[in-house]
């Protein structure tokens, strides 16, 4: 079992989100803000405009004339879209490193997040709209318990995954069981630790639906059925990417048909070289 000052320790190691990251995830819930009041937010960061702006112009958006501005930006590809790039970058610092414990090389992790949160992004256009902000920035850091809990992983994956073989268990309580903590609980933790919100809180505590008060909720069903899609493509899925139960209710719950899941797969597949091209500028 890891000790509380263990786990203290641990999560303080973990790379802090910028300013501007806390105040765009707040200002993305609010339907109320102005282009404005995010650009200048934005712009006080003048590391994170010049990343920004470089995956704007980037063959992903294929604009037509290059974009020089932060105002600029938002005009022509959407407050959404914009935010959604700053979260992506400021998110690859925690993500992006190899996680041996989960059978991550580097990259792989923060490279699963941002795929399962434009698929996730993607059921919430269909579904949702006004929920996709949030559904976005919930699929994206839903993993971050597991930057924190890797290495206690690496060292018990032993006992856990014969517990998983065994038991019939998921790889989250087969976690909980040996390490005392699963990632999902930490990545609550954390995500308390930075400020966000209650609902953005339980969306990360609870996305792989183990808590059936949370097979209720629109937003966490949304960033469930993401991460399901995202590991039927094989997107980074990890060593305890097929140890988790599929809950075919969600389906029937969001009434999303196989063939959605068949063309979201598809839609997907067809932009994936140009999504490479925006991770490699992230």
């Amino acid at each position: 079992m890891i000790s509380v000052q263990k786990l203290v320790q641990a999560i303080d190691q973990l790379k802090p989100l910028p300013q501007v990251v806390s105040r765009l995830v707040k200002i993305a819930d609010d339907p109320q803000a102005s282009l404005r009041e995010v650009a200048d937010i934005i712009t006080h960061d003048p590391l994170i405009t010049a990343d920004l702006l470089r995956m704007c112009n980037s063959a992903y958006f294929g604009m037509p004339r290059k974009i020089d501005s932060v105002q600029e930006a938002i005009t022509l590809l959407g407050l959404e879209k914009v935010v959604n790039l700053v979260l992506i970058k400021c998110c690859r610092a925690n993500l992006g490193r190899a996680q041996q414990g989960y059978g991550h090389q580097e990259g792989e992790l923060w490279r699963h997040a941002v795929s399962t949160a434009l698929i996730a992004g993607d059921l919430a256009e269909r579904l949702a709209a006004e929920a996709r902000p949030r559904v976005f920035t919930g699929a994206l850091l839903k993993d971050i318990g597991k930057v924190i809990l890797d290495r206690f992983v690496a060292q018990a994956f032993g006992m856990i995954d014969n517990l998983v073989q065994t038991q019939g268990i998921s790889f989250k309580t087969a976690e909980k069981k040996v390490i005392g903590v699963d990632h999902a609980e930490l990545g609550a933790i954390v995500a308390k630790k930075w400020q966000f919100s209650g609902k953005l809180v339980a969306i990360i505590q609870h996305h792989h639906l183990d808590c059936p008060e949370a097979r209720d909720d629109l937003e966490t069903n949304l960033v469930y059925l993401g991460d399901t899609v995202g590991m039927m493509l094989g997107l980074g899925g990890g060593s305890d990417g097929l140890a988790y139960h599929f809950y075919d209710e969600t389906l029937k719950r969001l009434q999303i048909t196989s063939q959605d899941i068949q063309e979201i797969i598809m839609g997907f597949s067809e932009h994936q070289a140009k999504i490479e091209i925006l991770l490699e500028m992230a």
